[in-house]
């Protein structure tokens, strides 16, 4: 792997990670702060109507500090938490070809050479950039979906072309490693995020 195809694609667990975080973040933030009323249900007697101030001052004009979230995560914690998910998104990224190449070479009755392994390129890796659209209203899984789906029929040539396989198989080796990986950080994402409830504070 060369070094601009692994910074490719730290960068992309990077955009990964930010498209799962940061909408979990906002909800956070959004269910913790007190008073928060939201459209469509009766205002409570005695809560203040929206000012248009801008954020970091009260009504009077005056600085509030800003500080920790109220959400309970700290901006520290949170950076720490995307760098983290950075590393692991690109993990399994860079696990994705060479996953299927595994695969394809089950399906082969001769063991396959050692040069028969399929790698990311530069313009392979570059459309996982575009990750981050998960975190987008309403369409991000959608276009999420769609994104990989277009970068796994990317694979699939190359992976054909050094195996000799067959297209249609290329492609089953590609989307049973694509989806594998997916399942299996799926996993542990919320293996993690059990034992972090089940941890008292």
């Amino acid at each position: 792997m060369s070094p601009a195809v692994a910074v490719l694609l730290l960068l992309a667990g990077l955009s990964e990670a930010a498209g799962r975080l940061l909408p979990l973040l906002a909800r956070r933030t959004g269910a913790s702060r007190p008073g928060a009323w939201s459209p469509g249900t009766p205002r409570p007697l005695g809560l203040p109507r929206p000012s248009a101030s801008r954020p970091g001052t009260s009504s009077s004009g005056t600085l509030t500090p800003l500080g920790p979230s109220r959400s309970g995560t700290s901006r520290p914690g949170a950076v720490l938490l995307l760098l983290t998910g950075a590393v692991v998104e690109g993990s399994v990224f860079a696990l994705w070809p060479l996953t299927a190449s595994a695969l394809a070479g089950l399906t082969q009755p001769a063991p396959p050479p050692a040069t028969t392994t399929l790698t990311w390129t530069p313009a392979l890796a570059a459309p996982l950039l575009l990750a981050a659209v998960l975190a987008f209203p309403l369409l991000g899984p959608l276009l999420h979906l769609l994104l990989f789906a277009a970068v796994g029929a990317s694979l699939v040539a190359p992976l054909a072309a050094l195996t000799d396989l067959g297209w249609w198989t290329a492609a089953g080796c590609v989307a049973v490693a694509g989806v594998g990986l997916g399942l299996a950080v799926e996993a542990v994402r919320r293996l993690v995020a059990w034992i972090s409830r089940g941890v008292p504070a």
